[in-house]
């Protein structure tokens, strides 16, 4: 570190020589990531508000108010407006506070956690942090969770299982109800991952798109993770965790007695928390409404349906099943993928690698032109490929 500091206009252009180097949202060329541009009202709110901290809410209680109020328009198209939970950093954070909740109130010994492979590793990480035994557990061939594994897989120390709403490879929705009925057959734990779909599937049905229940509509789910910050439109870091009642979010509560409000509780991780953030996803949901949400989901379904059916009318590639959401996967047998995905990253696109496919995610950002240059720059991959 240099003793004396720089002039902020030479600090500016510094940063702007190093991070060009980075992909922008703006150029349409992220198609593999599940994050977003933020909304202009988010970011004129979070900048605005960055000095809130809801670690001390005696500071700050009218946020405190606010994220209350978050959390419960979250709650009103998740069929639970008595949720009650946080905004926090992200989906690893809220699936670490759910698996944390659940072994709190099994209170078992040698405790397990059941969940399909295609769960985001944020589980594994929350097994080792709170030493659960992870199970994961096989799919079925529309690559959701298969109930009869998940239901064999329960042993007496099984505290928990978990389905997933959106998975990360293909948007996927697990069968919560059947998942939801062996939970309370079993009396155990069930937390579903919405980190993805949580933003997408409550505003498909007005596309006229069947969708299967798979919030707390279904009767044994306890928790749900569900992220602003990805089709919700919110700057990072804006996760959300929200369980089915007060009851469940007070067995990870912690009192902290020496905040400017006296004595307060906190159920997340971390202590110091952005209110900025909360009032940014605040501020979307009041602007946006289920209105405008409706719109960009119409708008990112309609170029996913147009990439699915043209990326099938190239030879050689195929998709890995009909979108759920705006998620597509692209796979062949005949082609290497990994090539593929390669030789895309080399044309400017990035996208994201599985071991059997590459992921395309159509978030809001992403425009027509930009799917017809991908597909242009796809076709030419394959056919060098052939």
């Amino acid at each position: 570190m240099q003793n004396k500091g720089w002039p902020q206009k030479k600090i500016l252009k510094e940063l702007e020589i190093r991070l060009a180097k980075d992909f922008a949202y703006e150029s349409g060329r992220i198609i593999g990531s599940m994050c977003n541009n933020p909304h202009p009202l988010a970011r004129k709110v979070y900048a605005r508000y960055l000095e809130k901290n809801l670690g001390d809410v005696g500071l700050f209680p009218a946020v405190a108010e606010l994220e209350k109020e978050t959390i419960q328009m979250i709650g009103s198209f998740l069929s639970n407006r008595e949720a009650s939970g946080h905004i926090i950093t992200g989906g690893t954070e809220a699936n670490i506070l759910a698996l944390w909740a659940a072994k709190k109130s099994a209170k078992k010994e040698k405790p397990e956690v059941i969940l399909p492979v295609s769960a985001h590793w944020s589980f594994d990480k929350a097994g080792d942090l709170l030493n659960i035994r992870i199970i994961r557990t096989r799919l079925d061939s529309k690559f959701q969770a298969d109930v009869a594994a998940v239901t064999n897989a329960i042993t007496p120390h099984t505290i928990a299982i978990v389905g997933i709403a959106g998975t990360t490879g293909l948007g996927a929705v697990d069968p919560i109800v059947r998942l939801s009925e062996v939970a309370l057959d079993n009396d155990l734990y069930f937390h579903v991952d919405a980190a993805f779909g949580g933003f997408v599937l409550p505003f498909l049905k007005k596309l006229g798109v069947e969708v299967p229940v798979f919030d707390f509509e279904a009767p044994g789910v306890c928790s749900m993770t569900v992220d602003p910050h990805k089709m919700g439109l919110a700057p990072i870091p804006a996760g959300g965790i929200l369980f089915r009642n007060k009851k469940i979010r007070e067995l990870i509560s912690w009192n902290v007695s020496y905040l400017a409000g006296g004595e307060a509780k906190h159920a997340s991780i971390v202590g110091t928390r952005s209110g900025a953030s909360v009032i940014a996803v605040w501020s979307l949901l009041k602007h946006l409404g289920k209105e405008g949400y409706e719109r960009i989901v119409k708008r990112c379904m309609r170029l996913t349906w147009k990439l699915a059916d043209e990326i099938k009318n190239i030879e050689g590639l195929e998709i890995m099943a009909r979108p759920t959401m705006n998620i597509v996967g692209l796979t062949s047998h005949t082609l290497d993928v990994k090539r593929v995905a390669e030789e895309l990253r080399l044309k400017g696109w990035a996208v994201a690698l599985f071991p059997r496919h590459i992921r395309i995610v159509i978030m809001p950002y992403v425009q027509e032109r930009h799917i017809n240059k991908f597909l242009e720059d796809l076709k030419s991959i394959t056919h060098e490929q052939r």
